[in-house]
């Protein structure tokens, strides 16, 4: 046992004898590409598919290495390299999100310097959204706002009745008033202007709600999932059922927030100059599920 012990060491002391500064290297990028990857598909519907893979290729090397099986393993050799062929189609949606995450995270542009015209319009639309969802959400009145951003969103304008009209409290109310025209179905904003009402967004199929305690949510939330998966559109939701309003970004959602949350996002998606920018909030601003507040930005309503 003991020689068995020092042999062991042996072998590990021999490995590190010949680690160089660019085998370090070479396993630390092979295990940034593995995390990232694992990042990229975490609460999706590709994980389990990503686990079956991982399991099934395991299996298969042990039944080739342990058992002599000539023509399985001829099979088995001949089929892999179409397998990871495969591997980039079948992940290609949770690829292209995380790529545009990225992006995203580390890519903030730089900004003119706005007028005090346009930051009163921008305050007055925070506030408009804000009390609106305050609203909304004593009243158990359903809605989804959903705010553009870089990506263009005129496809899903296009569903809906076209607004182009100012960002109000009253407007909001009045469109998610239960039973009129506009209420089923979502808004549409432009900063400070509404594109179009009773819009209709595509679904998520990712399964992050099937597999939350929130998987009862309705089709609200599973289309504030849907649109912020396929862009990075910033999107609200009322409850109609609790009154409980949400964040969905980044094919995440963020259930139950409090008013003081919701003007830190408002915040940041009227000034992305807020939004973090030194490496150590770069990370947290891709691996997390939603933008935290910070706790300056709260304490100072605009």
């Amino acid at each position: 046992m003991n020689t068995a012990v020092w042999d062991f060491l042996q072998e590990i002391i021999f490995i590190f004898q010949r680690l160089t500064w660019e085998s370090l290297l070479d396993i630390i990028l092979v295990t940034l590409i593995f995390f990232l990857l694992l990042v990229v598909v975490r609460n999706t519907q590709a994980m389990s598919l990503l686990r079956g893979m991982i399991f099934l290729i395991i299996a298969l090397l042990v039944l080739t290495q342990v058992v002599n099986l000539p023509a399985f393993s001829w099979l088995v050799n001949t089929t892999m390299p179409v397998l990871l062929l495969a591997i980039p189609v079948v992940f290609a949606p949770e690829i292209r999100r995380g790529l545009e995450r990225i992006g995203r995270a580390g890519g903030r542009s730089l900004l003119r310097r706005r007028s005090k015209v346009e930051e009163e319009r921008y305050i007055m639309a925070i506030e408009s959204v804000v009390t609106a969802c305050a609203r909304l959400s004593e009243r158990k009145h359903g809605a989804l706002m959903v705010f553009q951003r870089d990506d263009s969103l005129s496809q899903y304008v296009s569903t809906g009745v076209r607004m182009n009209a100012v960002v109000t409290a009253e407007l909001l109310l009045q469109i998610f008033y239960p039973n009129t025209p506009l209420h089923d179905g979502a808004v549409i904003i432009d900063r400070e202007r509404i594109l179009a009402g009773a819009c209709v967004l595509p679904l998520s199929s990712s399964g992050v709600l099937n597999a939350s305690p929130e998987r009862q949510m309705g089709l609200r939330h599973r289309a504030s999932l849907g649109i912020s998966e396929a862009s990075d559109a910033l999107v609200v939701v009322v409850s109609e059922e609790t009154g409980a309003i949400s964040i969905a970004q980044n094919g995440k959602l963020n259930h139950g927030i409090s008013d003081e949350a919701l003007i830190d996002e408002l915040r940041i998606y009227y000034h992305p100059e807020l939004a973090p920018h030194t490496f150590n909030e770069f990370l947290q601003n891709l691996f997390r599920d939603v933008n935290e507040p910070e706790e300056d930005e709260i304490q100072e309503r605009p």
